[in-house]
């Protein structure tokens, strides 16, 4: 499918992209580019057999390269954008992993005036509570939702390779605007982690006095398990996608305001009224996903 398929950003994300896609045949040779501080971690990848070769010079990871993947926190990728710029090959196909899109084309848009029609913008929904080129797995995307959201003029060709791509590599594709994509991920994925930092970050402050973490059940800990994410990732994600999920906190504080008021006046038919459209909601939420 690729001859030289290039990812900036070698971690988990991106390692795993490139071991699915040589597992899988799709390119001949991987390479990744990072900055001089990440370079053990790209040497660990060539360790490992992640990747083929690995540079801090962008002219050279990118030099007969048809296939461009960026795989950095979002924060970064305006900059990255840059020094792609001089190096732009109209012939290839470029793409990303971050989790918001509105930030990703925006910052396209700043630095070539326009959003280049062979850039892809995607958005694999996966991810572990390890981070690194070391906790990435050839199996991270197999029968998980990878999110495509071209623009109108994207190259329908480039679109319909990286739809293959990820399809070949076990994801299952849907296609979506920009905007339906960042309001839909700010309620499923980035206001859950918000709320799992904030409640870990509160219960960890009692901890210190109390031994709370030494008596919590298993809800906790799977309640918890997405506070273990990239700190540096999420304030990225959460501050491209602002616009989507303050207004989310500001529902969600006065959702708990009611269940508190509930609470306060001890009206239990009510609260078990909220309790059991809660449940019926997730049951619906589980039927669609088998489904």
């Amino acid at each position: 499918m690729f001859n030289r398929l290039c990812i900036i950003g070698i971690g988990l994300i991106g390692g795993s992209i490139a071991r699915a896609a040589r597992a899988q045949g799709l390119c001949r040779e991987v390479v990744a580019y990072g900055r001089e501080k990440n370079l053990p971690n790209m040497q660990l990848a060539k360790q490992l057999g992640v990747i083929d070769q690995f540079y801090t010079d962008i002219a050279a990871a990118l030099q007969n390269t048809d296939c461009v993947i960026v795989a950095t926190p979002v924060g970064s990728m305006k900059a990255i954008f840059e020094q792609i710029k001089p190096h732009w090959n109209s012939n290839a196909i470029y793409s990303d992993a971050g989790s918001t899109k509105g930030s990703v084309v925006s910052a396209l848009a700043e630095v070539f005036g326009t959003v280049p029609s062979n850039f892809v913008p995607a958005h694999p929904i996966a991810g572990a509570e390890r981070s690194g080129v070391d906790a990435s797995t050839v199996d991270l995307f197999v029968n998980r939702r990878l999110i495509l959201t071209p623009l109108e003029s994207t190259d329908k060709l480039a679109l319909a390779k990286i739809h293959a791509f990820w399809e070949k590599i076990g994801s299952s594709v849907s296609v979506m605007s920009v905007e339906h994509h960042d309001t839909v991920l700010a309620a499923t994925s980035h206001l859950p982690h918000i709320l799992a930092f904030a409640l870990v970050g509160l219960l960890g402050r009692k901890d210190e006095q109390r031994e709370i973490f030494k008596y919590a059940a298993g809800g906790f800990r799977d309640f918890s398990r997405i506070a273990s994410s990239d700190p540096t990732m999420w304030q990225d994600i959460c501050l491209a996608n602002k616009q989507e999920i303050v207004p989310l906190i500001r529902q969600f504080q006065a959702e708990l305001s009611k269940i508190e008021q509930l609470l306060v006046e001890d009206k239990s038919a009510q609260l078990f009224e909220t309790f059991t459209y809660a449940r019926n909601a997730r049951q619906r939420f589980l039927d669609q996903q088998e489904d």
